[in-house]
């Protein structure tokens, strides 16, 4: 028997003990709560001497004139580049007519790295070979080989695709190489970019959208400089100066002159924007004549332009910008 005096003391002290123990504890406030830090990545190396190979690999094809053997088979290359690269490849297909009545099948070649993603950044450049030396002042009537306009671009793109399988962003990218972009007619600009035509009125996702793009174009030549485009500024300032810091960063400022020139008139960049992608075009300029570089459309746009140095600038300045998101 329990004495009813020490009792009561005793029962107070197990209430006391009982709820002290069950005394809530104090919330910690939203914002002192731990958060979870983004896994950094080391933007890996890119290696110039792929990207090259890349180039004359498809220049080794001949003229990539939509049409062609060349062209299929150098479409054929590209599809299993990026399937091999585990990339989600289609291709996406239509009927063209070009401004000398002529129809073709497009064919915009589409890689894309972990589509189901929502935060995206879009690559492009185009694949095809102009038809014919119209610049030129010999054999304007024959296709020309189109290293640094438009192979080289790509060749970076595939050794940019290369290293998604290997290292991977925190972002989701598409690589989208559009065809029928040289097939004009100087008097229209309407007749040019025909596959980025294409593509803005059917993106190959419905409703899709990107953060920004990067269009190359003629980004393989020996001592190119790539000035801030003006439609580019106009499109998509902010990204244009992400771009154009993280080179001069980087030591490639001799490359990327901060100046701003307006000297194209239309390129693939001006559909993707109209599809809604604020997107900038790296292409090179010269000072000389106050426009493209001397070997625009003509014989001399050959592998002896392509400059392994160049294609690391480039590059090298693409991979940091996108591993560093």
């Amino acid at each position: 028997m329990i004495n009813s005096k020490f009792g009561i003391v005793l029962i107070s002290g197990v209430f006391l003990i009982v709820s002290c123990s069950i005394e809530p504890k104090p919330e910690v406030a939203a914002d002192q709560r731990p958060v979870k830090a983004e896994k950094k990545i080391t933007t890996p190396e890119f290696n110039a001497d792929s990207a090259y190979l890349f180039t004359k690999q498809q220049v080794d094809f001949g003229p990539r004139v939509p049409g062609t053997k060349a062209h299929a088979r150098c479409a054929e290359y590209l599809f299993n580049k990026f399937k091999n690269y585990k990339l989600d490849v289609r291709i996406q297909t239509g009927t063209i007519q070009t401004f000398d009545s002529k129809q073709f099948k497009l064919k915009n070649i589409i890689a894309s790295y972990k589509p189901e993603l929502s935060s995206r950044i879009l690559l492009c450049a185009h694949w095809d070979s102009r038809p014919f030396a119209d610049e030129d002042t010999k054999d304007k009537d024959k296709p020309i080989d189109a290293a640094s306009d438009g192979a080289a671009g790509v060749g970076i793109l595939l050794e940019f695709a290369r290293h998604l399988d290997t290292i991977p962003p925190n972002t989701g990218v598409d690589i989208i190489l559009f065809d029928l972009e040289d097939y004009g007619n100087s008097g229209d600009a309407n007749t040019w970019c025909l596959g980025s035509q294409y593509w803005s009125h059917n993106p190959h996702k419905p409703d899709y959208t990107a953060k920004f793009g990067v269009l190359l174009d003629m980004v393989g030549a020996k001592d190119a400089t790539f000035p801030k485009e003006s439609h580019s500024v106009e499109y998509a300032s902010a990204f244009v100066d992400k771009v154009w810091n993280t080179a001069s960063n980087l030591g490639y400022s001799a490359y990327f002159p901060a100046e701003t020139i307006n000297f194209v008139g239309v390129d693939d960049h001006i559909w993707v924007n109209k599809a809604g992608v604020p997107c900038m075009d790296i292409i090179q300029y010269d000072k000389t004549n106050g426009g493209f570089a001397r070997y625009h459309h003509t014989h001399e746009d050959n592998m002896s332009l392509i400059n392994r140095s160049t294609l690391k600038a480039v590059g090298q300045t693409l991979l940091e910008v996108i591993y560093q998101q």
